[in-house]
């Protein structure tokens, strides 16, 4: 079965053959491969590692694998949502490898870790990886095998203590961390000796080249789709975005350089298209991509773009996605309300939406989806009615299309502004209170699960503690209630749920991801919230 899979791969890039002596090495994506071959970070980490003729490389799925080799050095693994850990910890048993590190001899592979949820807060799984890479993988992979060749027959500690070197990769056994109690805050963490840095440093691409598929499959989730990477991070630094604060700076890719060499090269073997990125119209040279994509010979592409700022929905984009099979596009508004798109720093006016649902119309779409949120830090009822209000508006302004406004939970993210922020326990019933007013007028509403909310923030805040209850968890199931369960079993133990989830903390508390530096300071976080709050309390 692997192997039929394996051969529908269309590959854009040529792989190595492996050298005598090649560092045997397993990259898995903990689910499944129609999951894995379409995460764009996973197929970049895969080929930049098949491109090294020092690097014999073999993929591991949770459903299907190459053949693997007998006695691997390294296992890797990219992390690109939260509760894949339960699949991270299934492959480890499943390969003879201790799921703790600390229970890891000579004998075991080095187990690395890296994607978008280990840069941004490793620390509830810090004890099951050896090796995190904070940051982008451009520069720092190859840093991470070069350094590793030169210890390779080097015992383990001499292995690790030689990596924590190297800016952007993070040793969690070489800190301490020690609390004010077994319950408590975090009351310092520390290296375990002067050779370790005290804080790592996230690793940051800065060129104009970004990334673009490196294999298109019929089996991948958005099936035989090649995808662009058109900017990185956001402009807009909404103060609660993971997605814009953890990224920074705002990179665009080159047009010339980058862009078209990949649309061309792609287009070659598939006529899907995909164009990702936070924010991809607001690329400067966005209407000469969208141009470069009209021309009469691409007419059969379908195109899908990522999500888009509602003020750059012109009639033009609406027409182009419309003429290339997208019947929808997706815009996020986060709130209704002017005050609370204030608080978090998004710059949009009320007419600016409504004109996004005029020009979609306009253009040919049937669609337009939105993206809402509850709970944001200075909400209040009153707000709720704003967002009723709007979506109603809009209605009226385009009748005929569809909207549909997904919604979910404000969960507080490291390295933003809101990271001291609670789950507000209001949110679940200001989900209610939005559907039984949207849904009755028309509005398909969507509500994400509160319950995947708690968890979401539990993880996004965890600290090491946290470990012994994801095992707890593996065996119950990834309920909220198998979560409560666990912590039952662990009182007095760890900080209760409320701790992690849905306590504001003090702005002097020492944060789980304090040694780990993301691109802005703590100070500079603070002086953002202390304006969001400003406008709060002048409101």
């Amino acid at each position: 079965m692997s192997a039929a899979i394996f051969s529908q791969e269309k590959l854009l890039f040529t792989p190595k053959t492996p050298k005598h002596n090649a560092i045997p090495l397993i990259f898995a994506f903990p689910n499944e491969y129609t999951v894995g071959i379409t995460s764009l970070g996973y197929q970049i980490v895969w080929s930049t590692l098949a491109m090294r003729e020092d690097v014999d490389i073999s993929r591991l799925f949770t459903d299907i694998h190459e053949p693997l080799p007998r006695s691997a050095d390294i296992l890797g693994f990219s992390v690109s949502w939260e509760l894949d850990y339960v699949h991270i910890l299934n492959l480890l048993e499943s390969l003879s490898i201790p799921i703790f590190s600390q229970h890891r001899t000579d004998c075991h592979p080095l187990v690395f870790g890296g994607g978008p949820v280990l840069t941004a807060n490793p620390e509830p799984f810090a004890d099951f990886f050896d090796v995190i890479l904070l940051g982008d993988g451009e520069n720092l992979l190859d840093s991470f095998i070069d350094i590793y060749q030169q210890v390779r027959n080097a015992d383990r500690k001499t292995k690790l203590i030689t990596l924590a070197q190297t800016p952007g990769i993070y040793i969690p056994s070489l800190y301490t961390v020690e609390y004010h109690s077994n319950d408590g805050a975090i009351a310092a963490i520390q290296p375990v000796s002067s050779e370790v840095p005290p804080v790592v440093q996230k690793q940051t691409y800065r060129g104009n080249i970004l990334s673009a598929s490196t294999v298109v499959t019929p089996k991948a989730a958005w099936e035989s789709i090649f995808m662009v990477e058109v900017v990185r991070s956001c402009p807009e630094m909404c103060r609660f975005c993971l997605a814009s604060y953890l990224t920074l700076p705002f990179r665009t890719a080159s047009l010339e350089a980058s862009l078209i060499p990949a649309i061309e090269r792609g287009l070659q073997v598939t006529n899907r298209l995909g164009l990702l990125g936070a924010s991809v119209t607001q690329h400067p040279e966005f209407p000469d991509l969208l141009a470069y994509i009209n021309q009469s010979k691409y007419n059969d592409v379908r195109l899908s773009i990522a999500s888009v700022r509602t003020n750059t929905v012109t009639p033009e984009l609406a027409k182009t996605l419309a003429q290339r099979d997208t019947k929808s596009l997706t815009i996020a508004v986060e709130s209704g309300s002017e005050k609370v798109r204030r608080i978090i720093n998004k710059k949009l006016a009320q007419a600016d939406i409504i004109q996004a649902a005029i020009n979609a119309k306009i253009g040919g779409l049937s669609a337009l989806k939105l993206y809402g949120m509850v709970g944001i830090p200075g909400e209040e009822n009153t707000d709720l009615d704003a967002t009723v209000e709007m979506m109603l508006a809009m209605k009226k302004a385009a009748p005929g299309l569809k909207l549909t406004l997904g919604c979910s939970t404000f969960v507080p993210k490291s390295h933003t502004p809101f990271q001291w922020f609670g789950v507000n326990k209001q949110a679940e019933k200001r989900l209610q209170y939005l559907q039984k007013n949207l849904k009755p007028k028309g509005i398909d509403f969507r509500p994400e699960s509160y319950n995947w909310s708690v968890i979401q923030a539990l993880l996004s805040r965890g600290d090491r503690r946290l470990s012994r209850l994801l095992i707890l968890t593996r065996n119950f199931g990834d309920s909220l209630g198998s979560y409560k369960r666990a912590f039952k079993e662990l009182k007095g133990e760890i900080p209760d749920l409320d701790f992690y989830v849905y306590t504001d903390w003090s702005y002097e508390q020492i944060l789980p991801w304090q040694h780990l530096q993301g691109p802005l300071p703590q100070s500079t976080l603070l002086k953002h919230l202390k304006e969001a709050m400003e406008i709060k309390d002048s409101w």
